[in-house]
């Protein structure tokens, strides 16, 4: 198995914006772990993550069982790494094309 790139996420608290459920609220946040290939496509979409992050897509507050809460955003993320697509998860032969599409 080649190496993965592990981004963690540590979110300690997040204001919400307009659009969100109730903008200007403080939401606290959690650890959110993602993975990509440790190879040149990776290192590539690491950059265009980070990007992403510094522009405040990486993240948004949903309302859940009547609870709003910091979760990932539209952007798509591997959050383990195995259980393939059905489950955020590698093998996914074509998560680096979707997600650099989306970004």
């Amino acid at each position: 198995r080649d190496t993965a790139l592990q981004p963690l996420f540590k979110i300690s608290y997040l204001c919400s914006k307009v659009g969100d459920p109730r903008p200007g609220q403080t939401y606290k946040g959690g650890n959110f772990c993602a993975f990509l290939p440790d190879n040149k496509e990776g290192l590539k979409t690491a950059k265009l993550l980070r990007k992403a992050f510094d522009c405040g897509l990486t993240f948004q507050i949903k309302s859940c069982d009547g609870e709003e809460r910091v979760t990932w955003g539209l952007i798509p993320h591997k959050t383990s790494l195995d259980g393939g697509q059905a489950r955020n998860g590698y093998p996914d032969a074509q998560y680096l094309q979707e997600v650099g599409t989306v970004l």
